[in-house]
């Protein structure tokens, strides 16, 4: 185990084997942190511009330039949730691999989030979101959690010099 120092939810009672991301230390793996991102052939202000941009390429392509230029990464997701019936119907089978492909640049592009992602060790990553049962593990957190299962992938890889 780790002897990794944040700031844990004065709830969170775990034994020290879990990397939170919520707003404490790994932040930078959460997709409103403030790490720009080359991808499909665009800058992107945050991953989470990226993401929700990425809801409407073929369907609405103005909300994808519209989300492109949010001031910030949740007025990208607000809009994003105002227009949910404009995503594509096969949304919910592609979501887990465009946002790979997104974390994996933010990884790759990020010196900073690749060095913090390696600090984690063998560690289990959770995005620590209250809000967020399918990307994070919610607040019961019983959640799917395939956001941090992403960064585990990408850590794997890493480390095995892929």
């Amino acid at each position: 185990m780790s002897q990794i120092e944040q700031f844990r939810d004065p709830d969170l009672q775990t034994d020290g084997s879990i990397v939170g991301f919520y707003p404490r230390e790994f932040y930078v793996f959460d997709n409103f942190s403030s790490f720009q991102v080359d991808w499909h052939d665009r800058r992107w202000p945050t991953s989470e511009h990226a993401y929700q941009a990425s809801h409407f390429f073929e369907t609405a392509p103005e909300l994808s330039e519209q989300i492109f230029a949010a001031r910030s990464a949740h007025e990208a997701y607000k809009i994003a949730k105002a227009n949910a019936d404009k995503v594509p119907a096969n949304w919910d089978d592609i979501k887990v691999g465009i946002m790979e492909s997104i974390v994996r640049a933010k990884c790759e592009q990020n010196p900073y989030v690749k060095e913090k992602l390696l600090l984690t060790l063998d560690e289990e990553i959770v995005e620590d979101s209250p809000k967020d049962s399918f990307w994070g593990w919610g607040a019961d957190r019983q959640g799917r959690n395939e956001l941090g299962k992403i960064w585990m992938r990408l850590r794997d890889e890493l480390r095995q010099g892929s």
